[in-house]
């Protein structure tokens, strides 16, 4: 019994999309020269809409990837999609850093920032337009767009907050189009 939900985990795990974002080399100085340590931002997804982060810090990289890793896997949380898109456009917070998610029409990619890509490509959003603004510090921007993330909605949401039908929140929601693009 132990053994087979030792291998579905296993099984699970191993469809996970892993991406690290940002390795940091620190020093501190000591009596008999510097000491290096380094930290690590991982996001895990799987593809499906479900994404986490994770920050490690250890004496070696491969070691700080894995707690890093480890930490976005516990940390994984299930975000509002629109097929291959977001429904809505959202401005996330964080620091000195705002980061701007913008639904795309299909066949427009993801437009976005080393850092935020790895993000919507873990979360499995393969049509997006984003847009840093203020601070680019890797720290900042992840925090930002996990900020953007969470107020996603979707229409059922958006028609309960609001009191009213599903049905006349959905004649007024824009849906993306899904023609494909023509020049």
């Amino acid at each position: 019994m132990n053994r087979n939900n030792r291998r579905r985990r296993n099984e699970e795990e191993s469809n996970l999309i892993d991406k690290v974002i940002y390795i940091n080399r620190v020093a501190k100085v000591v009596k008999g020269g510097r000491r290096f340590s380094f930290s690590a931002i991982v996001v895990v997804g799987d593809g499906e809409g479900s994404v986490g982060v994770g920050f490690g810090k250890a004496n070696e990289v491969p070691e700080a990837i894995r707690k890093g890793n480890e930490r976005a896997k516990k940390a994984m949380k299930k975000y509002a999609l629109t097929g291959t898109t977001i429904a809505h456009e959202v401005t996330g917070h964080f620091g000195a850093g705002n980061v701007l998610l913008r639904p795309a029409s299909d066949g427009t990619g993801v437009i976005a920032g080393p850092a935020v890509r790895a993000i919507m490509e873990a979360l499995g959003v393969s049509n997006v337009l984003t847009k840093c603004l203020g601070s680019s510090n890797p720290h900042n921007v992840v925090k930002a767009t996990f900020d953007a993330l969470e107020q996603l909605e979707t229409p059922e949401q958006y028609a309960t907050r609001v009191g009213k039908p599903v049905e006349d929140v959905l004649s007024n929601y824009t849906v993306v189009s899904t023609a494909p693009v023509t020049a």
